[in-house]
């Protein structure tokens, strides 16, 4: 049977969270069965902290004692996050200034740039196929970034004025930082440096820019369902001054994630799971 195309996805009517706020009830799409709802462990809310610069420019010794904590970190956990990284702290609130401007335009402004139902670009709920699927209390925008012509033009905003091109140069960072991760994770491997580079060729790199509004019963919903990610590693940058809302399941239960200041967050992502048969956390927030 052939897939279906996507002009005949039908999704039923989606709520623009934000304005969700507005209302006194949660509509029924958005509340989770109780067993969907994970109970969090606080016993422990850090996860691996990677020094970057122990890896830049370090001591021999500094170098080989931060190479093991890398290992142990991808082997064991799936995340970490990653510290004096190179990327100018000035970009990162940039970065998230025009992301959260783009979220507080009107509801009409942002409208111009939806995501087609059965695609992953846009503004909007991604990976919405059903009218009875279970929605994230969450405003998504996403946006393919590499190679070009991945690119939907139509969709990139022309507010903030300045919105695409400090995306621009944020997506360049971080694209330096994957590929000195993915060398020093060979490295972890006892692999050529190259050996990702040469693997994947052609550097593949989207954006989703997440906003959670509050919600006035956050119990009965979720920011962002239980997921893993396919790509070979997920960058985070949580917004600066928030509250731990990553979490991550391991050995069977959902910790929370104490955020860093001006840290990244690095998910080990399925591609790499699969190349070197490490055992991969689920994620979800």
């Amino acid at each position: 049977m052939a897939p279906a195309a996507i002009s005949d996805i039908k999704v039923g009517h989606i709520d623009d969270v934000q304005e969700l706020r507005k209302r006194s009830q949660i509509p029924e799409r958005f509340i989770r069965d109780r067993t969907e709802r994970p109970t969090l462990d606080y016993s422990c809310t850090n996860i691996p902290v990677v020094d970057l610069s122990k890896l830049f420019q370090g001591s021999k010794d500094e170098f080989y004692s931060e190479i093991l904590n890398l290992m142990i970190s991808c082997k064991e956990w799936g995340f970490f996050q990653v510290i004096n990284h190179g990327i100018d702290l000035e970009l990162l609130e940039r970065i998230e200034k025009v992301a959260m401007e783009f979220f507080m335009m009107p509801l009409e402004e942002k409208k111009k740039y939806p995501m087609i139902p059965g695609t992953v670009q846009g503004y909007g709920q991604a990976f919405v196929f059903s009218e009875d699927q279970k929605l994230d209390w969450c405003n998504m925008f996403a946006l393919g970034l590499e190679p070009h012509g991945v690119r939907n033009p139509k969709l990139w905003p022309t507010k903030p004025s300045d919105f695409c091109e400090t995306l621009e140069i944020y997506s360049r960072e971080i694209r330096k930082l994957c590929k000195n991760l993915l060398k020093y994770i060979a490295i972890t491997l006892s692999l050529n440096e190259d050996i990702f580079e040469e693997m994947f060729g052609v550097a593949v790199q989207a954006v989703r820019m997440n906003y959670y509004p509050p919600c006035p019963r956050p119990d009965l919903v979720l920011g962002l369902s239980p997921h893993s990610d396919g790509s070979a590693l997920t960058v985070l940058q949580q917004g600066k001054g928030s509250s731990i809302g990553l979490q991550i399941l391991k050995d069977g239960k959902w910790i929370p994630v104490q955020p860093i200041p001006n840290a990244l967050v690095i998910n080990i992502g399925d591609t790499i799971e699969v190349l070197n048969k490490w055992e991969i956390q689920e994620c979800g927030a």
